[in-house]
């Protein structure tokens, strides 16, 4: 396992840390059963065994069980002491110090230790930034940090380039957790945003390096581009080399849901070459050619330009365009799925669309967007957890 400095902690971290948002279910057509614990502290331990020593989970994983479980793991293994726990405060939660506190708490107790080596603001992005600079957050978190509850203040995000560079100019952050992967070089932090905060110190992590799994199978298309290259890789090493070849980049951090999965991902990690710039033009050639190649296989033309919204239903239009497109681009469709059933419970779902077809006048795609939709809600709708 190779390690990377983390940031200005003073902590080396594994390049692979496991994310704890997708530990196994006991029935994976029933998430409702929750997770196998006996399973999931296997995986933990092996992780910790075989040189994984960073872990992130959050509050709402597994509906709240995750920290418990891997609070669990690491005292029945005794082996807190040789790993970094990140976790989350949702920032949808009540936010009144009394309330964060009892939070923070909660998290401890699940976690069964006495601090939390970061605790971030979780999926901090546009639409919640006002909030968080009216409620003062930070004052709070270096509270804690003042009384040995958190030694590291941080925050999980989505969103564009532009706002992020506010972000973390605003605070001297010590980590922050961003979405980045071969896929989605143009959404998000970009690869611009991952350079700039690794210039101001902050520890730079990375989520859905696979997009859930997505990158980790290659349809047709991107297998034969794959294929082409004299190295034969597996798509995930193809897209974790992506990222390992980044110079900001901290740890990688990947959700895992069986110990193979886990198995495979060391595997890759356990070369010594997978340091910024081991991928070479001839390699980032075949990466932009994968990249051109998931492109492709769109079904529905939809661009995302969200000149459709706001729905008068409040369906939230391009967000299940785009999932439908993935499961399809990928051919993996449980991500989406799940992605899926949290619009469906905000009420953002497709279902909700009576046809009124003011969408349709304002689609420049001329896309039918209520029977598209009805396309993408069969396809997606088969997810509870």
């Amino acid at each position: 396992m190779l390690y990377r400095e983390l940031g200005k902690t003073g902590y080396k971290a594994s390049l692979l840390g496991m994310g704890c948002m997708r530990l196994p279910y006991i029935d994976s057509s029933d998430m409702t059963k929750g997770v196998d614990r006996e399973k999931a502290y296997e995986m933990i331990q092996y992780a910790v065994d075989h040189g994984i020593n960073y872990f992130d989970s959050a509050q709402g994983y597994h509906n709240g069980d995750s920290e418990a479980v891997l609070g669990e793991a690491l005292d029945n293994a005794k082996i807190r002491d040789k790993v970094w726990i990140t976790t989350k405060h949702p920032f949808w939660a009540k936010s009144e110090p009394d309330q964060i506190r009892k939070n923070l708490e909660s998290t401890l107790k699940k976690l069964r230790t006495d601090h939390l080596d970061t605790l971030l603001m979780h999926g901090i992005g546009p639409g919640n930034w006002n909030d968080i600079l009216e409620w003062d957050i930070w004052s709070i978190f270096e509270k804690f940090k003042s009384e040995g509850l958190i030694n590291h203040i941080g925050f999980s995000y989505h969103g564009n380039y532009d706002h992020f560079k506010e972000v973390v100019n605003h605070y001297p952050w010590e980590l922050c957790l961003v979405m980045h992967n071969l896929l989605d070089v143009d959404r998000e932090v970009t690869a611009k945003g991952i350079q700039l905060a690794s210039d101001l110190g902050v520890a730079v992590t990375i989520m859905e390096p696979l997009r859930g799994g997505g990158l980790s199978n290659a349809p047709k298309v991107v297998a034969e581009v794959y294929d082409g290259y004299s190295v034969k890789r597996c798509p995930s090493e193809w897209a974790f080399r992506y990222l390992a070849n980044m110079q900001g980049v901290n740890s990688i951090v990947s959700g895992m849901s069986n110990i193979d999965q886990l198995k495979e991902n060391l595997a890759i990690f356990s070369g010594d070459d997978l340091i910024p710039g081991c991928v070479s033009q001839a390699e980032h050639d075949i990466i932009n050619a994968a990249r051109k190649a998931y492109q492709s296989i769109v079904t529905i033309p939809c661009t995302t330009c969200n000149y459709c919204l706001p729905c008068p239903q409040g369906v939230a239009i391009p967000t299940a365009f785009s999932l439908y497109n993935d499961g399809n681009r990928f051919e993996f469709y449980d991500q989406v799925r799940r992605s899926y059933m949290f619009n469906r419970r905000g009420g953002r779902g497709a279902e909700k669309c009576n046809e009124c077809g003011e969408c349709i006048k304002k689609c420049p795609q001329n896309i039918n967007i209520p029977e598209q939709l009805k396309v993408a809600h069969e396809m997606l709708k088969n997810w509870e957890e």
